[in-house]
C-alpha cells in the first residue's frame, strides 16, 4: 500500500521487516497446523504494522500538506514530519506551494517540472492565425507557482489542464489581434506582457489558486508549405532596410556639409554686404564733410585737394615735364634719366 503523499511508498524499518517476516513464518506455521489462534494473531499484528506505516509522512521543505479527514477538509500542515489517524481515515495530498512549475507549449523538454503534463498535439496547439489572416506556429512557455493549495485542490478540476486550456485561448487571442510581423519580430514583448495579464486575470476568475510568474515566447515561424516563402519575404525587406539605413546614411553625411557650407555663404554675404554699406556710408560722409569745408572756403579747399591729388598720381609718373605758365618759349630739355649712370 501507497501512502498518502507524492513521496513514494514507505520503506519498512529493519526492526520491522524483521518482525513481519517471523510473523509470516508464524503465519505459516499455524496454517499448516490448523489453528485459529495464529491466524487472528497475525491479523491482529499486520493491523498493526499496516496502521503503524500510514499514521506518517514527511513534506517536503518546498511543499505544504493539505489533510482530509473522510474526504473533508481538515488541515493545511507544514514541511516536516507529520502524523495522522491510520487506515485511510486520513489522507495527506502533497503540494508544492514554493517550486515553480512550468507548461509548454508546441514541444517538450524531458524532465519538465509539471508532472501532470500529458503528451499533447504540439502542432495543434502552435497553429494560430494573425490578424492579417497569416498563419504561424507559436510556441511558449508558461511559469506558474501554487498560490493556494485549498483553491487548487477542490475549487477547480484538473487545475493544471484547465491552466493549459486557458493559456492555449488567450495566446490565441493575442497573436489573432497582431499582423504576423509583430509576432515573428517586434511585438513578442508586447504578446508576453498582454497575455501574462489576461491568464492572470483568468486563473483569479476561476479560483484556480494559481499565481502565473511569466510567459515567455520560444520558435515563432510560418508553416512549412510557405517558410521558404517567407524566408524570401524577409530577406527583401531586410535588404530594403539595408538599402533604406545607407541612403540615410550619405543623407546625414552630405546634407549636413551642404547646409554648413549654406551657412558659410550666407555669413561670408552678409560681411560683404555690410563692408559694403559701411564702406559706402563712410564715402558719403567724408564727402559730405568735404563739402561742407568747400563751401565755407573754395579757393582752399581746390588748392587742397589739388595738391593731395598730385600728391597721389606723380609716384606712379616716370617722366615729368615741369612748365611754367609764363614762359613764352620752350625751353631746352635736359634727359635726366641719360645722365644717371654717369660722373659729373
Amino acid at each position: 500500500m501507497t501512502p498518502p503523499n507524492s513521496n513514494g511508498p514507505v520503506p519498512f524499518p529493519p526492526d520491522l521487516e524483521a518482525l513481519v517476516r517471523r510473523q509470516m513464518l508464524k503465519f505459516r506455521r499455524a496454517m499448516r497446523s490448523g489453528g485459529p489462534r495464529g491466524f487472528i494473531g497475525f491479523a491482529v499484528i499486520a493491523l498493526i504494522i499496516l496502521g503503524a506505516w500510514t499514521a506518517y509522512y514527511t513534506v517536503p521543505s518546498d511543499s505544504v500538506a493539505v489533510v482530509q479527514r473522510f474526504g473533508k477538509y481538515l488541515k493545511e500542515v507544514p514541511p516536516g514530519l507529520h502524523f495522522m489517524l491510520p487506515l485511510g481515515i486520513d489522507a495527506a495530498t502533497i503540494v508544492p506551494v514554493k517550486r515553480q512549475l512550468k507548461q509548454e507549449f508546441g514541444f517538450s523538454t524531458p524532465g519538465a517540472t509539471d508532472p501532470s503534463q500529458s503528451p499533447r498535439d504540439g502542432r495543434r496547439e502552435t497553429e494560430m492565425v494573425t490578424g492579417d489572416l497569416n498563419a504561424a506556429l507559436v510556441e511558449w512557455v508558461v511559469q506558474y507557482r501554487i498560490s493556494d493549495p485549498t483553491k487548487y485542490l477542490f475549487e477547480v478540476r484538473e487545475p493544471s489542464e484547465t491552466l493549459r486550456y486557458v493559456s492555449e485561448s488567450v495566446m490565441r487571442e493575442v497573436v489573432g489581434d497582431r499582423t504576423v510581423d509583430e509576432v515573428i519580430t517586434i511585438g513578442r514583448q508586447e504578446i508576453e506582457v498582454d497575455a501574462l495579464t489576461k491568464m492572470q486575470a483568468l486563473s483569479t476568475k476561476y479560483a484556480m489558486g494559481i499565481s502565473i510568474d511569466q510567459v515567455q515566447l520560444k520558435n515563432i515561424n510560418p508553416p512549412e508549405p510557405v517558410q521558404e516563402s517567407f524566408n524570401e519575404v524577409n530577406q527583401a525587406q531586410q535588404e530594403k532596410e539595408k538599402l533604406i539605413n545607407e541612403a540615410r546614411r550619405d543623407y546625414n553625411k552630405v546634407i549636413p556639409l551642404a547646409e554648413g557650407e549654406k551657412d558659410q555663404r550666407i555669413r561670408e554675404a552678409d560681411g560683404y554686404r555690410l563692408k559694403r554699406i559701411n564702406e559706402a556710408e563712410g564715402d558719403v560722409a567724408r564727402f559730405s564733410a568735404l563739402l561742407a569745408q568747400y563751401r565755407k572756403a573754395p579757393e582752399v579747399t581746390r588748392r587742397r585737394i589739388y595738391l593731395e591729388t598730385l600728391q597721389d598720381v606723380l609716384p606712379g609718373i616716370r617722366s615729368k615735364i615741369v612748365v611754367d605758365d609764363q614762359m613764352r618759349g620752350i625751353l631746352p630739355l635736359l634727359n635726366l634719366d641719360a645722365q644717371k649712370g654717369e660722373k659729373p
